[in-house]
């Protein structure tokens, strides 16, 4: 699987352990955080702009607060890709017991660090009607 897709899947889990479980350990948000650059930004679903400081207080403050979270990626594409990263899009089907299933529109671009490691330099979300 390509490695930008793969970057995807794997950062979605670590949200969906760290939101959903309670019981999820530390290290989980740390290695959760580590994918993002220090440069990341992000406009969420409702306009707000975060970037990685405003990021990493919310997840910091959000152990298990989705409890049961499940996520689905979908539709995965991409739309460019360099020797110095890549822009990918996917679809994100989040579902809590209890509430209403939501989905959203992702783009990401991503970056390379000088290890050659993916970071995730921007990501914008748009939500959308279920299909």
């Amino acid at each position: 699987m390509n490695r930008y897709f793969q970057e995807v899947l794997d950062a979605h889990e670590f949200i969906r352990c760290w939101l959903g479980e309670a019981e999820a350990p530390e290290d989980v948000c740390d290695n959760l955080l580590a994918r993002f650059s220090p440069e990341f930004t992000m406009v969420t679903t409702t306009g707000v702009v975060l970037n990685f400081e405003a990021l990493s207080r919310f997840f910091r403050t959000q152990p298990g607060a989705r409890k049961g979270l499940t996520l689905d990626i979908l539709d995965m594409q991409m739309v460019a890709e360099s020797e110095k990263g890549a822009t990918v899009c996917y679809k994100e089907q989040q579902h809590v017991p209890g509430q209403n299933t939501t989905l959203r529109f992702s783009t990401v671009v991503f970056t390379l660090d000088p290890q050659g490691n993916v970071l995730w330099r921007h990501l914008q979300e748009t939500a959308l009607p279920l299909e």
